[in-house]
């Protein structure tokens, strides 16, 4: 079967401004066999040349735009393909602007269709205006549903689904949440790494650290699932959550020899269940993926760490 890699950023390839071990390894090796891979970011600010650079810097080479799929070309992508000539309101920064100018998506702060919340920009000025557009009938759209996103092992910054809760909260109305792990976002990045393969697609798999996002749109996508334990997840939160990965590895370096002689490794486990209770490192949910109780409005959701 010819399978092809989703594969997530930061805590999977890299943390903070440092390649994980093996990463790099791991990337030459879907290079050298050919195996198709795309990487998937909730991340809206950067576009995929931005993402290449950084890459090339941190010591993974060969990149370009087309190995890259974030959540502001998903945006881009369900916008077109559902209201054609709409106009939008951003709260971003280069990544979605681009995403939408390349879409033909005008940026409207009069009479927009939608209010677009993306990482970053977010002052109060562009915040009072987004209001006003939302209570006179813009939709509101969130690129993701990140509240809060890893700087650093001691730092976190604001996400767009912070960003969009605080209007959520102002307004009254709910938003939209695209990105991982909305499953628009896995059927648009599949068909994506379908369209590289060259020989045809079987089979899609997801790697990434997060549960909440990673884990759950592949489960919700119907695709397996590997999580790497380099990120945000820890092997004894794994048994908190109804849906499980298909497999758990340390990090992407496991799977490199498997890649370079198409066998199946050792080093992974299956579905492990927490029998040590409950635990969470940070208060406060993360994302915002509830998406019941949709006729109300949704409070601010506790952030403090």
């Amino acid at each position: 079967m010819k399978t092809g890699y989703l594969i997530d950023m930061d805590g999977v390839i890299y943390r903070e401004n440092q390649l994980i071990q093996g990463a790099a390894e791991f990337v030459q090796a879907l290079f050298s066999s050919g195996t198709p891979f795309l990487f998937l970011t909730n991340n809206s600010a950067p576009t995929p040349e931005d993402l290449a650079v950084r890459l090339k810097h941190l010591g993974i080479a060969g990149l370009s735009a087309r190995h890259f799929y974030t959540s502001a070309l998903n945006t881009a992508d369900f916008l077109t393909e559902t209201h054609e000539g709409c106009t939008a309101f951003v709260i971003g920064e280069g990544g979605l602007l681009a995403a939408l100018h390349e879409r033909k998506i005008a940026n409207d702060a009069i009479q927009p269709d939608y209010v677009v919340v993306g990482e970053g920009a977010g002052t109060m000025e562009k915040l009072t205006k987004a209001h006003e557009c939302v209570e006179r009938g813009a939709r509101l759209l969130a690129t993701n549903p990140d509240n809060w996103c890893p700087v650093s092992s001691e730092r976190t910054r604001p996400g767009a689904g912070a960003t969009a809760a605080f209007l959520e909260a102002s307004t009254g109305r709910r938003a939209y949440y695209l990105g991982k792990p909305n499953g628009y976002m896995f059927f648009r990045a599949r068909r994506k790494l379908a369209e590289s393969a060259c020989t045809g697609l079987d089979e899609a798999v997801m790697i990434g650290d997060t549960m909440e996002t990673d884990i759950r749109g592949a489960v919700e996508a119907g695709m397996h699932s590997f999580l790497v334990l380099s990120g945000s997840t820890q092997f004894e939160d794994v048994g908190d959550y109804v849906y499980q990965p298909t497999r758990i590895l340390q990090s992407v370096a496991d799977l490199t020899d498997e890649i370079k002689t198409g066998k199946a490794s050792n080093h992974s486990t299956g579905s492990v269940f927490n029998e040590k209770g409950f635990h969470s490192g940070k208060s406060g949910h993360r994302h915002q993926t509830d998406i019941f109780a949709l006729h109300k409005p949704r409070p601010r959701p506790a952030m403090t760490k």
